[in-house]
């Protein structure tokens, strides 16, 4: 990748960031900032790949965007034992795979990585692709949002559990005695269907 792309993807990530902080601004000075920072990445953007601003920032209009669902990116891991790591969720009181959105500027690897990270204090490293599933297929409760939810498996190599700002905690579980799992996030079933998963290397990554 050369200088010019990686300057376009970090643009790209302010632009993100900050609309994504627009939705939790609370008083003007923080709504203009936002607007800000959204104009300095869109001139970013425009220096680099010579097109105007006001044709990226159209870009980015409701009228003019096409939908797509949102990315919802999984850590699976186990430990030696066969356990999973899960963590528990500060919104419900209940438990989840680490992980979250995808975040603009990140293959989903690195997602997984660093919301493993962040979520729990280990380092892992992403091995595989386990599956790739439409929420709207397997029985979660009713979302807002379209969503595409994908599982990626990682192995442990290093760090230490701890505690994370938005996670109540975090530790391993036997799969016969999964804890009260966040349902809109996870099903038993599907963490039962990534073990089998990962258990054959040879295993096509699930699809529907």
């Amino acid at each position: 990748m050369d200088k010019g792309q990686e300057l376009i993807i970090l643009a790209q990530r302010v632009r993100a960031l900050s609309q994504t902080a627009l939705c939790y601004s609370k008083n003007d000075y923080e709504i203009d900032r936002c607007h800000e920072l959204i104009a300095i990445g869109d001139s970013i953007t425009s220096i680099v790949s010579g097109i105007g601003t006001d044709e990226i920032a159209a870009c980015y209009l409701p009228v003019k965007e096409y939908i797509t669902p949102k990315v919802d990116v999984r850590s699976v891991v186990f430990n030696e034992s066969g356990e999973v790591l899960l963590v528990r969720e500060r919104v419900d009181g209940r438990w989840s795979l680490p992980g979250g959105w995808a975040d603009v500027g990140y293959s989903p690897k690195e997602v997984a990585v660093k919301e493993t990270k962040e979520e729990t204090g280990l380092d892992v490293r992403a091995v595989r692709l386990l599956a790739v599933m439409d929420k709207r297929c397997h029985n979660h409760p009713a979302s807002p949002f379209y969503i595409y939810k994908l599982f990626i498996l990682c192995e442990p190599t290093g760090g230490e559990l701890a505690k994370a700002f938005d996670i109540l905690d975090n530790g391993f579980f036997a799969l016969d005695e999964l804890p009260p799992l966040s349902s809109d996030r996870i099903l038993p079933e599907q963490i039962l269907l990534m073990d089998k998963l990962r258990r054959d290397p040879q295993a096509p990554a699930y699809f529907d």
